[in-house]
């Protein structure tokens, strides 16, 4: 695949990574990074070899949020945000059917979190600063955050993020349910490489079924739950 102008796209093995590439500007989000995004995450998509996802970011951050120089240069925030939803960027992650993993650190703002919250297992490093201050800065949060966040780390603890905009740390974060595990900046990538290739190692089939059953029986009567469990398990074992 040619290379992207913001992200970097390697396989190794049956794992895809994406790395946020923009350290000059702490990987901000912008424009040309969701084109990026779009195409790298259909080439996933696309491929019957990759059976794992993860998703990281150069240099000193994550993702420090949306690019803010590009709010001011568009003729309104309206319009601003309207160009960012011409790829469904979004809906493309939870189309996918391999497992996502995240690994964060340094600066995980704004669509950083985001983005995050669409992975499966979320590792951050230990010292990651995370916020959403898009009410702060008069907006609403339009990349999932107020559906993602709430259904990670509650409605109580999602209004207070959400609505302050207050800066907190990974161990908040796990408390919280935004991410899954903390672990040391030092061994971060290492881990994170681990647990997406442990987890393309699987039962062809099975963590998609897992993810499957997670997603969808959440949303559905106990007893209809349980038959999707029973559907997706016969499934698998043919």
């Amino acid at each position: 695949m040619k290379g992207f102008e913001t992200l970097l796209f390697e396989k190794v093995g049956a794992v895809a990574r994406i790395s946020l590439n923009r350290p000059e500007v702490l990987n901000a989000y912008n424009i040309q990074m969701r084109d990026d995004f779009s195409q790298a995450l259909a080439a996933v998509a696309d491929d019957p070899d990759v059976r794992a996802l993860l998703v990281t970011g150069e240099g000193r951050a994550f993702c420090a949020g949306a690019d803010l120089t590009e709010f001011g240069t568009a003729p309104s925030l309206v319009v601003a945000r309207q160009v960012r939803w011409e790829r469904d960027v979004w809906g493309q992650f939870l189309g996918l059917t391999v497992p996502v993993v995240v690994a964060v650190h340094g600066y995980c703002i704004g669509s950083g979190v985001e983005i995050a919250l669409f992975g499966d297992l979320r590792l951050a490093a230990q010292g990651t600063v995370f916020a959403l201050p898009e009410v702060q800065l008069g907006m609403i949060p339009a990349a999932g955050g107020t559906q993602t966040l709430p259904r990670n780390a509650g409605l109580g603890p999602s209004m207070e993020m959400l609505l302050t905009g207050q800066r907190f740390d990974s161990g908040v974060a796990l408390k919280t349910g935004l991410i899954t595990r903390v672990v040391p900046e030092e061994d971060m990538l290492a881990q994170a490489w681990e647990v997406a290739h442990r987890l393309a190692s699987a039962v062809t089939g099975l963590v998609p079924a897992v993810k499957t059953a997670l997603a969808r029986g959440a949303d559905l009567p106990l007893e209809e739950a349980l038959e999707l469990e029973t559907r997706l398990a016969i499934q698998v074992l043919a």
